[in-house]
């Protein structure tokens, strides 16, 4: 069987999101509700631990697996970053301040990741792309658009991405909100590739842990909400317009927050 990632015609740079994949402790329901939700299909990768791959007509658009127990860790998507060499990825997150929490592991052919906990908390992989480059589909209506790390260090955390990642990025600090965009050299919105949203430059931050929260873009975004309600999801935050889109947020029926983006 041909992988679904074998071919792509994105140019994924290094340091950049290639990959999510939702780690599910029922994943026949995770995989329900979101082919229900976007249209996706699912197809078998044909591994031992069951892995399945999400399509967006045809296209690969991330993954779903089953979380084990004694990872002791919660349901939740995962954002891999693109690396040529995940060893040497691994052995710079530690020495700007993260951890290695599984060092870098090959699966042959497709390619080599490794798991990693930034300087301020959040768990990110990298992928050292094989035979399956990535993403087939990014930054339209049924893929993801955007990846946006949360976190109460932002110094720590912005000074790990871009010592380990390469990353060359612009931060707008204003009275509330600091933010970095990575990816939106030259001014224009359409490039950015990912955030870091410093959480505690805003009074009105929930404290919650450092995470990656993923964007997926739909075309109707309170359509996809009412879906998403009679789906079993939970709405945390209904549409709203802002100056990137009208925006929403969720908590699907397993507990895993994901955002829409239209």
């Amino acid at each position: 069987m041909t992988s679904p990632l074998a071919t792509t015609d994105l140019h994924i740079p290094v340091g950049a999101p290639v990959w999510m994949d939702l780690v599910s402790s029922d994943v026949e329901a995770s995989v329900a509700f979101y082919t229900q939700l976007l249209g996706w299909t699912c197809e078998e990768a044909g591994s031992p631990e069951g892995y399945r791959y999400l399509l967006h007509r045809g296209r690969a658009v991330g993954g779903v697996m089953a979380n084990d127990p004694g990872w002791g860790m919660p349901d939740a998507w995962s954002v891999f970053l693109r690396t040529d060499d995940a060893a040497a990825t691994a052995a710079a997150a530690t020495a700007h301040g993260g951890t290695v929490l599984m060092e870098p592991c090959e699966v042959a052919p497709n390619g080599t990741f490794t798991i990693l906990r930034d300087a301020g908390g959040a768990v990110v992989s990298a992928w050292q792309p094989g035979t399956e480059p990535g993403f087939g589909a990014l930054m339209e209506a049924g893929a993801p658009t955007h990846f946006e790390l949360h976190t109460r260090d932002f110094d720590a955390t912005h000074a790990f991405y871009r010592g380990v990642f390469g990353w060359e990025d612009h931060v707008t600090d204003l009275p509330g909100f600091r933010y970095a965009t990575y990816g939106a050299q030259g001014g224009d919105p359409a490039a950015v590739r990912a955030g870091i949203m410093d959480d505690a430059a805003d009074a009105g931050m929930p404290e919650e842990p450092a995470h990656w929260a993923v964007y997926l873009g739909c075309d109707d975004a309170r359509a996809v909400v009412e879906r998403a309600a009679s789906l079993g999801a939970e709405v945390l935050m209904p549409p709203e317009a802002t100056p990137y889109g009208v925006l929403a947020v969720l908590r699907d029926p397993a507990g895993v927050e994901v955002r829409l983006q239209a």
